[in-house]
């Protein structure tokens, strides 16, 4: 069973589209172009839409969804890492590469984060520079800054 179904979710970030099956999740990808909401999705991914919305409007802060992604062992073990950071904490790509063992890996778990294919479930937006800069995300910058802001403890400081 390899069939997929795909839906898309409008977000604050643009139009997430959302591919699956049983079997799980495979793809959470965010696009620039805009797309409707899909009204009458799969079991699976109307499941990973309503948690998506819940995350968005600040009532979500683990996800229950069940994921299948794709991908070398290698990056399944980076993805698979990615899952223990929590929600409103960051790490680096040293830190990571660390907890999986090989610190002259750094070069290898950033591309793996950045090949990882599902979107805020397996949250590398997470994962910042040594320093605490925003380095490379697939989504944009733009995007990593919002979302790392929407994730922060304090929460919005200002009303203006």
């Amino acid at each position: 069973m390899n069939e997929y179904d795909t839906a898309f979710l409008k977000t604050p970030l643009g139009t997430a589209k959302i591919v699956g099956n049983k079997k799980g999740i495979v793809e959470i990808s965010i696009l620039d172009d805009e797309y409707a909401t899909s009204e009458n999705p799969s079991e699976p991914l109307k499941t990973c839409m309503i948690q998506l919305d819940e995350y968005f409007n600040g009532e979500r802060k683990v996800f229950s969804v069940k994921l299948n992604p794709s991908g070398t062992d290698f990056q399944k073990r980076v993805w698979a890492e990615l899952l223990h950071i929590p929600f409103g904490k960051r790490t680096s790509y040293m830190k990571q590469t660390l907890q999986l063992g090989n610190e002259k890996a750094i070069r290898a778990v950033a591309s793996a984060n950045g090949k990882n294919p599902i979107w805020i479930m397996i949250p590398c937006h997470r994962v910042v520079g040594s320093d605490g800069s925003l380095t490379g995300y697939a989504g944009g910058l733009w995007r990593k800054k919002w979302l790392l802001e929407h994730e922060s403890p304090s929460g919005q400081t200002s009303l203006f």
